[in-house]
């Protein structure tokens, strides 16, 4: 059937050309990227997981957690996203084969060889210890082989965050790897750290040397079982090729125990170069499977078979040279000279057997009773030592130590660490607070040590984009912020800012805050200014009502004008655009403008007569004879409406 994810192109820019692999949880697929131009792998997480609200989030965070490796060992990861209802990974495009495709093709590897795979593989790891990043499925479908010989580690973290079938365990709900190579803590207690990947590897590093995992069973529980109860066999016992510098690396690698093993990926890689440097392996090139030579089908020791008519199935190497190997049978020398006598003649008569136990076996015997006492003494005063004070053991000082520090004074003591963290005023962040149980104090060997490490000073900072928005969000925007932050208001006007929305914070946006601190926010109640508008002609009352309404004070005064009409608004000062809370001067007309009785005493009857009308008065004469005007009513310089009538009094000058 026809993919019919093939040929789509997710966010306008990643096309789906070819599907290289497919799993239980994602299918991956080779792709173009069509914005840069390059060839990618674009994981694609199956339906159902990509409905799960809970399993998108844990896969965005492990693929950032991914994106932040840069390295030569691991499969760079550039993007992800979620399109068309597919959520998907972008990851570097590796053409070759994975580690178990190489497995099934070959059978099992030589050391050399072995050891050219599982560098590259600890080195990428050792770079994701570095940065706080444990992978929990190290597995050979995991590690993938370019055609070039390149190795590199994939899938980091992503398996936990995933529901699993019959291969997988589950720790709280949460997936945590392939139970033929997951750790005892973590099939315990659901607990994994640096130590884990470990122990994964070497389990990978046994398969690479038998050409099957050390555990098998009919289901993942009898598996589980194994790895909590039994120690992983040394190799040799399957490749009796194997040397015993190996079969010592993976014991110590795959301790029960994982305060008994190396502390991380690096200290692994440490102790393969070392073994590689005393066996004298030199450089042996990364086998890619192109050319594959003695391949070889190993079946374990412990895999269940069906026996077929009473035959035993199972391949098993007996080495009589290997201490804890059982003995082959070995044939008797050829009849023949035997410390320089020679053998009877045939037809001799033979000798009868002696009666008894021979000297030799009776020695032998006595030396194998005397082991075996020995041996039950060591193992009793091994086990009372372990019940009395060998499964104690100190916590360290750790106390004020950083916090990868004092996770590795725990792990060399045999503690699991638990870290906690709190904000703290006087303990630098990444600092251990304290340690509970206390430093110093006695407890058993692997048990629980919580760090509460400080994460420095607790502050809290307002974001500036708050300025300008409605009173009501930016409070709520602060008061979850946490710390108890109290709010606290103010009022004010802005020609910028809406009535209703924060205009100013104080403190000021960005400001570090202590948990309870105050933050005031000024709020707009309207526009700081205002257009006085022209009220000339209107009633004073109504116009005073104007005014106020747009925030201003007013003021009365009286004033005359020709145009306005008496009781009426002449104008209103100052005009123009004024601040909020100006104070505006209304002036009514308490009539029309007032004029100055001229000076007209001592002028002609018209001269006078002209001047007055000329300034709006009325002129009334009184005329004795003569033409000058002799007196006036009322008198010159007095102020009186226009249109008062005057009287000249006219006679003889």
């Amino acid at each position: 059937m026809t993919d019919p994810v093939l040929g789509l192109v997710l966010e306008g820019r990643y096309r789906l050309e070819e599907r290289v692999a497919r799993g239980g949880m994602s299918t991956v697929y080779a792709a173009t990227d069509l914005r840069l131009h390059r060839q990618v792998a674009v994981k694609v997480m199956v339906e159902h997981l990509a409905h799960d609200p809970a399993f998108v989030d844990r896969f965005i965070r492990e693929a950032r957690a991914a994106a932040m490796l840069s390295h030569p060992n691991v499969v760079g990861v550039s993007d992800q996203g979620s399109d068309q209802g597919l959520v998907y990974l972008v990851m570097e495009l590796v053409r070759g084969r994975t580690l178990r495709d190489l497995l099934q093709a070959r059978g099992r590897l030589t050391v050399g060889e072995a050891f050219a795979v599982m560098e590259p593989v600890l080195s990428g790891l050792t770079a994701a210890h570095r940065a706080g990043i444990v992978h929990r499925d190290i597995k050979p479908e995991n590690v993938l082989i370019s055609s070039t010989g390149q190795v590199k580690v994939a899938d980091f973290g992503l398996a936990r965050a995933v529901a699993g079938t019959g291969h997988t365990s589950h720790t709280g709900g949460v997936l945590i790897g392939t139970v033929a190579y997951l750790s005892p803590e973590q099939l315990e207690r659901g607990k994994s750290d640096a130590r884990s990947d470990v122990y994964a590897a070497g389990v990978v590093l046994y398969e690479l040397l038998t050409g099957h995992p050390p555990y098998a069973g009919d289901t993942p529980l009898a598996v589980a079982y194994q790895h909590v109860h039994h120690d992983v066999p040394p190799p040799s016992e399957e490749t009796p090729s194997v040397p015993w510098q190996v079969d010592e690396l993976v014991a110590r690698t795959t301790r029960r125990d994982p305060g008994a093993r190396p502390l991380d990926a690096g200290a692994f890689l440490a102790e393969i170069e070392d073994i590689s440097r005393d066996l004298g392996l030199g450089r042996t090139p990364v086998p890619t499977g192109r050319a594959s030579t003695h391949t070889t089908t190993i079946r374990p020791v412990n895999r269940p078979s069906a026996a077929r008519g009473g035959d035993d199935p199972r391949t098993e190497v007996i080495s009589p040279h290997r201490p804890g190997g059982r003995t082959a049978m070995v044939p008797l020398p050829p009849t023949g000279a035997v410390g320089g006598r020679r053998p009877p003649h045939p037809t001799a008569p033979r000798p009868l057997p002696r009666v008894g136990v021979p000297d030799h076996i009776r020695r032998r015997r006595v030396r194998l009773a005397v082991a075996v006492v020995l041996l039950m003494a060591v193992t009793i005063g091994a086990v009372g030592w372990w019940l009395g004070s060998g499964r104690w053991t100190d916590v360290p000082e750790v106390s004020g130590q950083g916090q990868q520090q004092a996770i590795g004074f725990l792990q060399e003591a045999g503690l699991d660490p638990v870290v906690t963290e709190v904000f703290s005023e006087d303990v630098p962040a990444g600092t251990v607070v304290s340690a509970d149980p206390a430093d110093g104090a006695r407890i058993i060997i692997g048990s629980d040590v919580t760090l509460t490490v400080s994460k420095g000073p607790e502050r809290f900072t307002v974001d500036g984009a708050l300025v300008g928005q409605p009173a009501d969000d930016a409070q709520a925007a602060i008061e979850a912020l946490g710390g108890d932050l109290q709010v606290a208001r103010t009022t004010g006007r802005s020609d910028d800012v809406a009535a209703g929305s924060v205009m100013a914070i104080d403190p000021a946006a960005g400001t570090e805050l202590r948990r309870g601190d105050t933050v005031t926010l000024q709020v707009a109640e309207g526009p700081a200014t205002a257009d006085v508008p022209d009220l000339a002609g209107s009633d004073p009352d109504d116009a005073q009502a104007t005014l106020e309404g747009l925030g201003f004070e007013v003021t009365r005064d009286e004033g005359r004008s020709d145009a306005v009409s008496t009781g009426e608004v002449v104008s209103a000062s100052p005009g123009g655009n004024q601040a909020y809370g100006s104070t505006i001067t209304l002036t009514v007309s308490v009539g029309p403008v007032q004029v100055t009785v001229p000076n007209v005493v001592g002028q002609t009857k018209d001269a006078a007569v002209a001047a007055l009308e000329a300034a709006g008065l009325e002129v009334s004469v009184t005329q004795f004879f003569g033409d000058t005007v002799l007196r006036q009513t009322p008198a010159a310089g007095e102020v009186v409406d226009p249109g008062t009538s005057v009287t000249i009094l006219v006679t003889f000058g």
